[in-house]
């Protein structure tokens, strides 16, 4: 549950049990500053990744001075000072939920995926140019109806049974639709040579179970907003008395969600280890026949892994007293949003409404093209790499990229080595640790064979249902198979990275290895202060909160002494703390333990990133550059990757949902870093100011 981690919040790739509704992406702004116009795509995208004349896309240096805000004291606000007048300048766009130097690089990228769609969907015989070409094609869809879903539907609807709703929930989980549990395969944490299949809790159409038992005012207007939205779906469906059945499914999920863990316990790596075999799992669930559903899903799951185990048996027991109407319903409601993005606009914009709209305060839905993009990428996305990688992925930034991580690596085996607080026997299970690390930088060296998966240029519907099928499919045939360390967890256009515990792994896309976190012509600070710091945040997982929990071969284990854990629990508890106390939305906090990983994260990887850069200086001092120094400009850089405007809607729904803290915040994290003080020599009535004995300090 817990094994891999990302820099940026991202959906989730379909799992085998509990695959997921696509949400929209950001699209264009329409007010950009001069850092949005460097990263905006040409009009004819044919630009090289970086610039022929060697000078930095951004500014002078890499960075955009034009965006700070030079009246807002650093000390006061680091990130307004930063980025004060861009943020204030910049709008976001009326089909974003949030906007800022992610973004940018993802309408990047879009356009030129955008740009290898174009030229292939001419070609009858190129199965990415049909999948786009079916997508585009709006008229078809639209006069088809609904007729694509039906047999499906038909299906829900012939049921009378619960043992049969079981085994739907398997052709469910294919089709891409979530059912009241989820699942798939993966690693086994304590034996990460091997594949199992993991289970953990299902069954909300809101996002968390705060949405649903909060007492918030804001969440009892999205609950009434989502039972209208309910009723509403009832009524495109062509079905009777909407309004009843849809506060019956209501009802039924805030059982469920009674029933759920919290993010917190569900994001802890040691109470979510719960391996028990099918027939002990069948035992505390005599509701619900679970043994069959996991049977139909492979006769090879004798044993599983057990997330959330009172809940899932909680779910059980309320699916084997819901009235069997009741489950139909909800299976038939989340089929129409799961799959809504390639039935009419009647359904698909319904669902965008409340998912877009309602929850993310997005405005409006993208246009049909990008929405073809995020297509062609869910069913076919390393066919689609493959060419995005090879047109806009040059070598020499692979080359730099990896000796950055070479330096960044170097750096966190020096701090390890200087750690006061932790025993020498467990740094040097740390050191091997760090000596085991595979990079994986650009795009996979193994590319994912989409040959079994059918595309017909005049079945949208279906190709999204062959290549859920393909998908499924493709997770569960890992067992009894050798683990697929070739494996990609991310697209080669995505921009984003992660680190994967049970691998031992940190994973850089070619599509974040662009300015503003990584220009070649740029000044060093700023590659260190940004994708510098990135390369650290990765590996700084691996020693987080849960990835500690791991050791040098991926297996979850205790590997650190009593003396190490109390240490650094101690500096964790201050970090909670200290993030606490942050309220981005008047009465909402950010919630400390939730975001510990990913804040450790950017303390850890700013602090080894500062270190790797001043030995990259060899001694010599860093020239100043526009009134800057070395120093100044490795801070500046991290404030900046951090740029974004969000929707208020969306930052409550991360506040709740999202284990990082939002960007102004994860820029702050420099007041503990005793190297931002000497640059920017903030006064001791500062707001951010911490005496040098609050600092948080862990490696």
């Amino acid at each position: 549950m817990t094994a891999f981690r990302s820099l940026l919040l991202i959906a989730a790739a379909p799992m085998a049990l509990g695959a997921h509704a696509a949400t929209a992406q950001d699209m264009d702004a329409q007010t950009k500053s001069k850092a949005e116009a460097a990263l905006s795509a040409d009009a004819d995208a044919s630009a090289e990744p970086s610039r022929a004349d060697g000078k930095p896309e951004i500014g002078t240096f890499g960075f955009d001075e034009q965006g700070m805000n030079r009246d807002i004291a650093p000390g006061d606000d680091f990130y307004g000072y930063a980025n004060g007048t861009w943020a204030a300048t910049t709008t976001i766009p009326a089909d974003k939920s949030n906007y800022g130097m992610f973004t940018a690089l993802a309408d990047l990228s879009q356009e030129r995926v955008k740009n290898v769609l174009d030229a292939a969907k001419g070609d009858p015989d190129n199965k990415i140019g049909r999948a786009y070409a079916s997508y585009l094609d709006s008229d078809a869809v639209e006069a088809k109806g609904l007729a694509p879903i039906k047999p499906w539907l038909g299906k829900i609807a012939a049921l009378d049974n619960k043992e049969d709703y079981a085994l739907l929930l398997v052709d469910a989980a294919r089709n891409g639709v979530r059912g009241p549990v989820a699942g798939y395969v993966g690693q086994d944490d304590k034996n990460p040579e091997t594949y199992i299949f993991n289970m953990y809790q299902g069954g909300l159409g809101l996002p968390d179970r705060d949405y649903y038992l909060g007492d918030s005012e804001r969440f009892a207007d999205i609950r009434a907003k989502y039972i209208a939205h309910l009723t509403k779906m009832f009524e495109l469906a062509g079905e009777a008395n909407g309004a009843a059945r849809a506060q019956a499914i209501f009802d039924m999920e805030k059982q469920i969600a009674e029933a759920h863990w919290t993010k917190e316990d569900s994001s802890d790596a040691t109470k979510t280890y719960n391996k028990m075999t099918v027939a002990e799992l069948q035992a505390m669930t005599p509701g619900f026949d679970i043994a069959a559903m996991l049977k139909a899903t492979s006769p090879q799951i004798e044993e599983l892994i057990v997330a959330q185990p009172s809940a899932v048996q909680g779910i059980a027991g309320i699916i084997g007293n819901a009235d069997l109407a009741v489950l139909k319903d909800q299976l038939m409601i989340r089929s129409l949003d799961n799959l809504s993005d390639v039935l009419p606009e009647a359904i698909s914009n319904e669902s965008f409404a409340f998912y877009g709209t309602t929850l993310n305060g997005t405005p409006e839905r993208e246009v049909r093209w990008k929405r073809g993009v995020n297509f062609t990428e869910d069913v076919l996305g390393e066919e689609v790499g493959k060419e995005y990688a090879a047109e806009y992925f040059p070598a020499p930034t692979k080359a730099a990229m990896n000796e950055l991580v070479d330096n960044v690596l170097a750096a966190m085996g020096r701090r390890i080595q200087g750690l006061e607080w932790m025993q020498p026997q467990t740094k040097e299970r740390a050191l091997a640790k760090l000596a085991n690390f595979t990079t994986k930088i650009g795009y996979p060296d193994r590319w994912k064979d989409y040959s079994a998966v059918e595309i017909k240029t005049d079945d949208l519907f279906g190709n999204q249902i062959r290549g859920n099928n393909f998908q499924y499919a493709d997770n569960i045939s890992k067992l009894g198979q050798p683990i697929r360390r070739y494996e990609w967890g991310m697209l080669p256009q995505t921009v984003n990275a992660y680190a994967n515990f049970g691998m031992n792994e940190i994973v850089f896309p070619a599509a974040i290895l662009q300015p503003p976190f990584f220009d070649p012509n740029a000044d060093p600070a700023v590659n260190y202060g940004g994708i510098g710091a990135v390369i650290g945040h990765e590996i700084s997982h691996h020693f987080d909160d849960q990835g500690s929990k791991y050791d040098e071969n991926g297996r979850l284990s205790d590997w650190w002494t009593p003396e190490d854990v109390a240490a650094f629990n101690k500096a964790s508890k201050a970090l909670v703390a200290q993030y606490d106390q942050y309220e981005p939305l008047p009465g909402e906090f950010v919630k400390g333990e939730f975001t510990l990983g990913e804040n450790i994260g950017d303390l850890a990887g700013l602090t080894v990133a500062y270190d790797a850069y001043k030995t990259a200086l060899n001694g010599e001092e860093a020239p100043v550059i526009d009134g800057f120094t070395g120093d100044e400009r490795f801070f500046l850089a991290w404030a900046q990757v951090w740029r974004r405007n969000y929707r208020e809607s969306n930052l409550s729904q991360r506040l709740n949902t999202d284990p990082h803290s939002p960007s102004e915040q994860r820029a702050w994290v420099v007041r503990n870093l005793d190297k931002w003080y000497d640059a920017f020599d903030p006064k001791t009535d500062s707001k951010l100011y911490l005496a040098p004995d609050e600092r948080v300090r862990i490696w």
